[in-house]
């Protein structure tokens, strides 16, 4: 067996495109099928659902690959001149949402017509076309659609003008426009939507005579890349939304025949508000990845490429380091990520390329840890960038959470959001009625840079999630994005640095030439009341069940490492040693109270949270009393 350096030289878990990984072929070899992989597939789902990066096109191309779907696949990607001709197209007597799904419906009858042509001999195999099948060459031919490859700018430019003008629909047996209808003059969307019926019945009769629905799986007709040409605008909005009524509509024109697949992005599709909205809910499909889903994600990646000797125990034991930082190491890698394809594989790449760099012969701890800092600030970025339509504000939000906490009380994040607020409103006026505190906590939710806590467990958004309620007040920032802010602590928690030993205390035989006599009772007195000091404010803390889990345990953690430096200088001074007892005292209350400040500034004076304070503050002042002074010197500190 090839051993772990020759796996990681081999070693890739893919590209970030669809489009890409097909050409390499590895999303064809590695590719996992899902849940909503195998509900596009059946036809129970016709729209299926994510954020960026969460696997909607890796779904769409593997179904256009030759022999995955036996009916066929036609794929539709908008470009900016076809989206742009959308978004224009309007018809008079028609809403702007009921116009575009006009035209939609034409791309979609056009692109069956053709399918159908080719398709009659191909499969079907007839020398002879029946009589549909020649009526809806005609058509093609009569109408510029008969080239052997034309855009979908070409084939639109051809709608809008039919529609808004005349379709030649001879070949139905209709002569003209105005013979379709016949009776009084009807408005432009109603004549538009006449003619577009003839040529829908046209195709449907077609795969009819040819028994398509009773003879083969259907043609699936594949819309991607919305999100190339979406703005966020009301002609935008009214483009997805004419889609939606296209694909519905012609779910019924065509019967089992054919079916549409929609692959959209979340943040688009949540934007839309429409009165047939409530009829697609049973339409969606959602993508949600676990971290299971992940981890089988990356061993099929890691066997495409490296070979099937790979086995699930070898990745994770062998290749990669078994843990990083105590934590299972597949754990660790899928917890920093937002839960979706695209991430997990830049990570694993970047770990993989990290151990190359490195000359190591497998991916060690120190190699995830450097990789994930890369990570992370690829991630920072790349989110601003993914909302830039929705949220261009979002960048400049990021500052509130630079080198803090990851653990963001609202009472906290609510004062320096006041602190960049008319800053924001000046820039971007037109956000300025969401760009509020409440605002700003719904909208960092939604695109996942914060959780919330509810009950004991932290909640990022996705899938079914409530949104925040007014009510819950402790935040999270995604593990993804604490190392590229610089909030890797559960607070901004100064550690406990005793002074040097050197400073703390003196030999016995220094004691006389420093001036400084043996030790008295008062210094045990000192620094038994510092012991003290600390175990009540243990107490405290321990009883404030209100405090952020977090925050207690890195808190706890300090005043531990307090107590134990005055037990230390107690022993020492019963072994005879002399310490600066009074310096020592004073060091400590001196640091309480930056950290009860600290807890201040990081919002947890709110509920229980504030009596730790409260309670910190006043062993820090009773001990300051018991010292008999104020002391500006340090116990010494740094950022935890």
């Amino acid at each position: 067996m090839t051993g772990p350096s020759g796996v990681v030289e081999r070693l890739y878990f893919g590209r970030e495109d669809a489009e890409r990984d097909m050409s390499d072929g590895l999303l064809r070899e590695g590719f996992l099928r899902t849940a909503a992989y195998d509900a596009a597939v059946s036809g129970r789902k016709m729209l299926i659902i994510g954020r960026k990066g969460s696997g909607k096109s890796a779904i769409c191309m593997h179904l256009t690959a030759d022999g995955v779907h036996p009916g066929g696949t036609a794929l539709i990607t908008p470009d900016d001149a076809a989206g742009d001709e959308i978004r224009r197209f309007e018809l008079q007597g028609l809403t702007h949402d009921t116009a575009k799904s006009l035209i939609w419906r034409y791309v979609f009858a056009v692109q069956a017509a053709r399918h159908i042509v080719a398709h009659a001999k191909q499969v079907h195999g007839l020398r002879r076309l029946p009589r549909p099948v020649k009526a809806l060459r005609r058509f093609l031919r009569a109408n510029g659609e008969s080239a052997d490859e034309p855009g979908l700018y070409d084939r639109l430019l051809h709608g809008v003008t039919g529609l808004q003008t005349s379709l030649s629909l001879e070949a139905f047996g209709v002569k003209a426009a105005v013979d379709v209808g016949g009776g009084p003059p009807v408005s432009e969307g109603a004549r538009a939507a006449r003619q577009l019926e003839v040529v829908e019945r046209g195709v449907a009769e077609a795969f009819t005579d040819l028994d398509c629905a009773g003879s083969h799986a259907p043609l699936l007709l594949l819309v991607d890349q919305l999100e190339q040409i979406w703005s966020s605008d009301a002609e935008s909005n009214a483009m997805v939304i004419g889609l939606l009524l296209a694909a519905k509509h012609v779910s019924g024109a065509y019967g089992k025949a054919l079916r549409c697949l929609l692959f959209l992005r979340s943040d688009i599709y949540d934007t839309l508000s429409f009165s047939e909205g409530d009829k697609f809910h049973s339409e969606e499909l959602r993508i949600q990845w676990t971290t299971t889903g992940l981890r089988d994600l990356a061993l099929a990646r890691a066997r495409a490429s490296a070979g099937a000797e790979v086995t699930g125990d070898r990745l994770w034991r062998e290749v990669f380091p078994p843990a990083v930082g105590g934590e299972d190491t597949a754990e660790f890698l899928f917890g920093r990520a937002l839960p979706r394809p695209r991430d997990a594989i830049q990570y694993l790449n970047v770990c993989r390329d990290t151990a190359v760099e490195r000359g190591h012969e497998s991916i060690h701890e120190s190699d995830v840890l450097l990789a994930t800092r890369q990570f992370s600030e690829w991630k920072l970025q790349d989110l601003a960038k993914e909302y830039l339509v929705t949220h261009p504000f979002l960048a400049h939000l990021f500052v509130m959470f630079q080198n803090t906490g990851y653990v963001v009380m609202r009472g906290a994040l609510e004062a320096r959001f006041d602190a960049v607020a008319e800053t924001l409103h000046r820039q971007y006026p037109a956000y300025a009625e969401g760009l509020t505190a409440p605002g700003v906590v719904d909208t960092l939710y939604g695109v996942g840079l914060l959780g919330v806590r509810r009950g004991n467990d932290v909640v990022y958004t996705g899938g079914a999630h409530v949104p925040v309620q007014p009510h819950e007040t402790e935040f999270h920032i995604h593990p993804c994005f604490r190392p590229a802010l610089g909030a890797t602590h559960a607070i901004d928690l100064h550690r406990y640095e005793p002074r040097a030993l050197t400073d703390l205390l003196l030999r016995s035989s220094s004691n006389a030439s420093a001036g400084v006599g043996p030790p008295v009772r008062r210094d045990f007195t000192l620094l038994e009341e510092l012991e003290r000091s600390c175990g009540s404010i243990q107490r405290q803390v321990g009883r404030a069940v209100g405090l952020p889990a977090e925050t207690r345990a890195q808190l706890s953690q300090q005043v531990v490492r307090v107590m134990s430096d005055a037990s230390q200088a107690l022993l020492r001074l019963r072994e005879g040693e002399a310490v600066d007892a009074h310096g020592h005292v004073l060091a400590a209350a001196q640091y309480f109270t930056t950290v009860a400040a600290q807890l201040l500034a990081s919002g947890v004076d709110d509920g229980s949270g504030g009596s730790v304070v409260r309670r910190i503050e006043d062993e820090a002042r009773r001990l300051t009393r018991t010292a008999g002074g104020s002391h500006t010197g340090g116990g010494g500190s740094s950022n935890s």
